[in-house]
């Protein structure tokens, strides 16, 4: 058996800044290149040097087009990396049309507070002429005798977890694990016999106990809207929750099961991202494909507008009566939800709906830990409306979702690496691992580098 170094560059001891390097004795193998993210898009962390040099890796292999796994890629190129880059084909085209936006969102903040901008346009475009894209499953034959292999790991669209092979021995990088079911996507492919995992633990330490009745609650929010008259606010992220929130309002208008209500998509980004999904359905789960295949758009139906400039989201303010209102970002760092959320928050008749994580410090996650006073772009706004979230929205996997995905492939793992979440939660998971399964898991340190056997 070789030795191999495994390398935690980002992605331990927080959710964000996914950043893994195996490197095999002669070649150097990164596993996503994320941002850190906080209160802000970008952390002043960011703009710091890699902790290797980027111009002696290989091989960058993306799990997924989130820009915690994704958003430092442009700087990675900008400082050096030459390699090839590789992912699935949608990863490919949204982490084109992602990347570009999160240059916007470092520019406003650079004039706002200062933060340093990591990249230009010149840079996004150089990472995408080195980038190389399959498809699930397909192998794919790197130096020094690896194979990587991509399979679905139910997230957002042409998610996958990444294993790499040599010899008899590989080793599994999960990416975000997608909760189960989600309202577009297939169930994630469990990995089976792997020595080493590298896991994500987001909600390592908690349950989603809504998933089943996430469409009712939602229905719920919508009509509660209705009988107040008044604007339900949801901060959604761009891909997959998005989509997925699309999907469940248009088969309720089409079952009639709701009366139309004016819906606004407002969100340049997530209306691009929306025509990538139409550009992929075979990524979509068997049941959706049959939808579409039946002739439904699914990203089309009555009071639905995708408002694309900012004259017509300014126009948004003008419709009277009950409306919903869908814009980004997610967790609330930037975007034209904040100036809805300047709009709305302050009436008691509206309701801000979160549905996915909110990481600490976020705006998003000071309006649900009960803020009553929140500062948004240095505008004081009193929270009279009501704050209400959805979990059985999240995309990721749940603590028990978590311990099965362990428990039916783990078999012959010698070693889990817990990562990618909140410090408490990665080591909850870790513990969950050692005393249900008696798995060797371990939740790493920042810039820890370990031996391995492979």
């Amino acid at each position: 058996m070789k030795s191999s170094t495994l390398g935690f560059f980002g992605g331990v001891g927080s959710v964000t800044g996914a950043n893994f390097m195996l490197d095999t004795g002669s070649t150097a193998i990164l596993v996503d290149c994320g941002l850190i993210q906080g209160d802000r898009f970008t952390q002043e962390a960011n703009a710091e040097p890699f902790p290797y040099s980027p111009k002696d890796a290989d091989i960058l292999l993306v799990t997924h087009a989130h820009a915690d796994h994704i958003g430092r890629i442009p700087k990675l190129v900008k400082d050096g990396f030459k390699g090839k880059i590789y992912s699935t084909r949608p990863t490919k085209d949204l982490a084109h049309v992602m990347l570009q936006d999160a240059l916007k969102v470092m520019r406003y903040e650079y004039e706002r507070y200062g933060n340093e901008v990591l990249y230009e346009d010149e840079d996004v475009e150089l990472a995408m002429r080195l980038w190389q894209a399959l498809d699930y499953d397909e192998p794919l034959s790197l130096p020094d005798a690896v194979t990587a292999t991509f399979t679905d790991a139910g997230h957002i669209l042409g998610s996958a977890m990444i294993r790499l092979e040599r010899g008899e021995r590989s080793i599994v990088f999960t990416g975000d694990i997608g909760n189960d079911p989600q309202p577009l996507l297939n169930p994630p492919v469990i990995p089976v016999e792997y020595q080493y995992l590298v896991m994500e633990s987001v909600y390592g330490d908690r349950l989603h106990e809504e998933v089943e009745e996430r469409s009712a609650l939602l229905q719920h929010y919508i009509e509660d809207t209705r009988a107040k008259g008044g604007t339900l606010i949801i901060p959604a992220f761009s891909m997959e929750r998005t989509q997925g929130m699309l999907l469940e309002i248009n088969n309720m208008v089409e079952a009639g099961t709701i009366e139309p209500i004016p819906v606004f998509l407002d969100s340049p980004l997530a209306i691009s991202v929306t025509d990538i999904y139409r550009r992929y359905p075979e990524y979509l789960k068997d049941s959706v494909q049959e939808q579409i295949k039946a002739g439904d758009d699914i990203f089309e139906f009555s009071g639905l507008s995708f408002t694309r400039t900012v004259k017509e989201s300014h126009e948004i303010n003008k419709e009277k009566g009950p409306k919903i209102i869908i814009a980004g970002s997610g967790m609330s760092h930037g975007g034209r939800i904040r100036r809805h959320e300047k709009n709305y928050l302050s009436d008691s008749n509206n309701t801000l709906l979160l549905v996915g994580y909110q990481s600490v410090g976020s705006l998003g996650r000071i309006l649900h830990d009960g803020a009553e006073v929140v500062t948004i772009d240095k505008e004081k706004v009193r929270v009279k409306a009501q704050i209400a979230r959805i979990r059985g929205f999240s995309g990721h996997a749940d603590r028990d979702q978590l311990l099965n995905l362990v428990a039916q492939g783990g078999e012959h793992a010698e070693q889990v690496f817990v990562t990618m979440g909140e410090e408490r939660s990665s080591l909850f998971l870790t513990q969950r691992l050692r005393d249900y399964l008696g798995v060797n898991a371990m939740a790493p340190g920042l810039n820890e580098e370990m031996e391995i056997e492979f």
